[in-house]
């Protein structure tokens, strides 16, 4: 049950240009459908979300859980089964869940940024050039028009490279190709032994140079799920360079507008998108393993207090599982065999242990069978938490 409003477009008749810190945060709550869960279709929504960070296979199923009022997970199964949504390798080099029909485009504005990850390091020591890529690309993915494999994808690879080149080869091609992450099983669609397949249809292989028309639509699109925001957000969500970024984002053509951050931080933001009162209630979530709401700023701090940031963000880049609170992370939560242990990181009012509890009794249902401890392999990282009050809330499941 829902007790939290969204509130308003905006504070007052007058938009303002000047935003704070505050605001910020339920600029972004807001965009990202967490001031209260929202009455759309897993695609409506997502097409608001722009994408959800998928290294998980249960992350997309618990984000939309958040975002979705009534979020029916059998209704996410289907979209991946029809291919509706798509999981692929995108922005930041990682996994991601976005609508087949933004997929295109996605990939053209990521392109150049695959491109200098995956053809050197590793590709590059196998003794391999851009050049075979180029080459090897389309009959991969003439190979991968059925679902392929891990194993059998690697087999085609070290066919035609050699088993001493076979490894860099497939390193590189299986996130610059553009290939697509193919259902295998449940509980969650995908395993965690992948199966690839050809994007359809697939998008050109393009080299090292942006499409910039692409690379504009992706962050107009960033701008209506995340902003305001500024340069160096954009570039921490594209992995991209800052200059590249900031050509298009000040762009004078109307598209977006420019507006006055903390400490004079220059931001940008769609004209007519929502920005509520910085006093808006937002309600209590337990948020996925690496929820994309958390990494896509290169300002953590718009979500995640300081203090807390190296208990959430690990050394190797795990995102725990986390508590919001009032609009920021409070704690961690994981769940165990007699309920949701939820971590919190400073005192919670018994109003927000009670909304917790509600969630972790909803949470239940959506992991009851399915898979009821579905980060159990990270569980490693509470024994490397610091002192804090730990709470288990019991679920009837």
């Amino acid at each position: 049950m829902e007790r939290y409003g969204t509130g308003g477009t905006g504070c007052g008749r007058i938009r303002a240009t000047k935003v704070t810190e505050r605001a910020l945060n339920r600029a972004t709550l807001s965009r990202q459908l967490l001031l209260e869960r929202a009455q759309l279709t897993v695609p409506d929504g997502l097409r608001q979300l722009v994408a959800l960070q998928a290294q998980h296979p249960a992350s997309p199923y618990i984000a939309l859980w958040n975002r979705l009022a009534g979020f029916d997970p059998a209704e996410l199964d289907e979209a991946f089964a029809r291919r509706e949504v798509v999981k692929a390798t995108l922005m930041r080099i990682t996994l991601h869940a976005v609508l087949a029909e933004d997929y295109p485009v996605f990939r053209a504005a990521m392109q150049p940024t695959l491109y200098a990850s995956r053809l050197g390091s590793r590709f590059a020591a196998a003794g391999l050039t851009p050049a075979d890529a180029e080459e090897l690309v389309p009959e991969l993915l003439a190979f991968a028009d059925r679902p392929r494999t891990m194993a059998e994808m690697r087999a085609w690879v070290e066919e035609r490279l050699g088993a001493e080149r076979g490894d860099g080869g497939w390193w590189g091609l299986r996130a610059y190709a553009p290939l697509q992450h193919a259902p295998t099983a449940p509980p969650w669609s995908f395993g965690h032994r992948p199966s690839f397949v050809a994007a359809d249809p697939a998008p050109a292989v393009a080299g090292r140079e942006p499409d910039m028309q692409a690379l504009r639509a992706l962050i107009l699109r960033y701008l209506s799920g995340f902003g305001p925001a500024s340069v160096a957000d954009a570039a921490q969500f594209l992995m991209m360079r800052r200059s590249t970024v900031r050509h298009v984002m000040t762009a004078p053509d109307g598209d977006v507008e420019q507006l006055q951050g903390p400490d004079g931080l220059a931001l940008y933001d769609l004209p007519d998108a929502p920005r509520p009162c910085a006093d808006t209630p937002a309600p209590p979530r337990l948020m996925a393993m690496w929820d994309s709401v958390l990494l896509a700023h290169a300002d953590r701090d718009r979500m995640i207090p300081p203090a807390y940031r190296p208990s959430v963000i690990r050394t190797n880049g795990d995102v725990l599982p986390t508590l919001l609170v009032d609009g920021y992370v409070a704690g961690v939560w994981r769940p165990t065999p007699e309920g949701v242990e939820v971590t919190a990181f400073h005192p919670l009012t018994r109003a927000v242990w009670d909304g917790l509890a509600e969630e972790a009794e909803a949470l239940a249902g959506l992991l009851d069978g399915r898979e009821m401890a579905p980060y159990s392999r990270y569980h490693h990282w509470w024994a490397k938490l610091p002192a804090a009050e730990r709470r288990l809330l019991p679920t009837a499941r």
